[in-house]
């Protein structure tokens, strides 16, 4: 059944008429440096603005934030933002295949609780999210890129997109942009940016009223990331799924590219049914739109011996597979190591997925599997 077919009303499932629920931090922390740029004094406004209490530190470094219990320092780790001005790290951006030409970051860390965190393993120290206050040096510095990359940059398939510019790669901006509005000005720098360039970014909240009526050009595509929803358990703290699609339709109206990063992919039970499922709910949810200009990014879970340690110290009880006999280990090109399905497994996964997606979907254009 392809995309014109399904029901135009979205009667089918019933997309989240309730209004999105916004992160509330316990803590606000800002530095001294961060207080020196326009945007982390706005950042600040918005915070109180929302009665959140802010406290401004007497030097630049974030501490305190440790604790010998994993668990504790992860939940208040958690419940923290901190308004700090990104090292000049930050400004020599890394390729990020295969999303995007490069990376960079308007914050580091998320609000959310997905028991399969990316980030685990990746970022040093307890799981504050961090928003950078000299945005202006990070959008600016983004023109040193320009068609410079080795994925949409220097592919034929892809080269239409422009030099690719991936801005969640170790956050999910929309979930802290009512604190921030970082990603509204990254849109907006986009859109009146006069080169072949896209901004892309990937979500699994839904409050997306701001950046409706911002002048995007097209320049920005907004992706989902969504899973079936037997996975739903594994996703504390994220906009249900019902909110996703219903958003996902939202942003689609107001002309932006969309795509579906449907992540991580893992065996549940009847694991076919359910990513069927999920593929017919996202068509059902964008049926009857014009011109949908649609991706979707494939990712199967995967984890790394470090990854697992800490996941499974902040989430103790926690049922996500991640036994090493029932995986292949693989070594990535830096040398590490990592565990992913078996081959057969995954073939049989992607077969089954990308057969639904091509009948559902047959105009969306699958960017990769992982």
């Amino acid at each position: 059944m392809a995309l014109a077919e399904l029901r135009t009303d979205a009667a089918a499932i019933e997309l989240d008429p309730r209004p999105a629920r916004l992160w509330r931090p316990r803590r606000v922390l800002v530095t001294p440096a961060a207080l020196e740029y326009a945007h982390g004094r706005t950042m600040v406004a918005r915070a109180e603005a929302l009665g959140l209490p802010v406290e401004c530190l007497r030097a630049n470094r974030l501490t305190g934030l440790r604790n010998l219990d994993p668990r504790a320092a992860y939940r208040e780790a958690k419940a923290t933002l901190a308004i700090v001005v990104a090292p000049p790290t930050k400004l020599r951006l890394q390729p990020i295949p295969p999303s995007a030409d490069w990376r960079f970051d308007l914050a580091e860390g998320c609000p959310a609780h997905c028991q399969y965190c990316y980030l685990a393993g990746s970022l040093s120290g307890p799981p504050v999210t961090r928003a950078y206050a000299n945005l202006d040096a990070i959008l600016g510095n983004l023109t040193t890129y320009l068609g410079q990359g080795a994925i949409t940059s220097a592919q034929a398939d892809r080269a239409h997109e422009g030099t690719t510019f991936e801005a969640s790669c170790y956050t999910d901006p929309l979930g802290i942009e009512h604190l921030t509005g970082s990603l509204s000005a990254a849109i907006t720098h986009f859109g009146a940016w006069d080169a072949p360039v896209q901004l892309r970014f990937t979500t699994k909240f839904a409050a997306v009223q701001p950046l409706l009526g911002l002048a995007h050009r097209g320049r920005t595509r907004i992706r989902f990331s969504v899973n079936a929803r037997a996975a739903a358990r594994y996703e504390g703290g994220t906009a249900s799924l019902d909110a996703r699609l219903g958003a996902l339709r939202s942003v689609a109206e107001a002309g932006y590219p969309v795509g579906l990063t449907i992540a991580p992919i893992l065996p549940l039970p009847d694991w076919q049914d359910a990513y069927a499922a999920l593929i017919r709910d996202a068509a059902t949810a964008l049926s009857g739109l014009r011109d949908l200009d649609l991706t979707v990014e494939l990712i199967t879970h995967r984890f790394t011996p470090g990854s697992k340690e800490v996941l499974e110290g902040w989430y103790p009880g926690s049922d996500l597979p991640m036994q090493e006999s029932d995986r292949s280990r693989k070594l990535t090109k830096f040398g590490s190591v990592k565990y992913v399905f078996p081959r057969d497994l995954m073939q049989a996964m992607r077969l089954s997925i990308t057969k639904e997606l091509a009948d559902v979907f047959p105009a969306a254009r699958i960017l990769y599997w992982t």
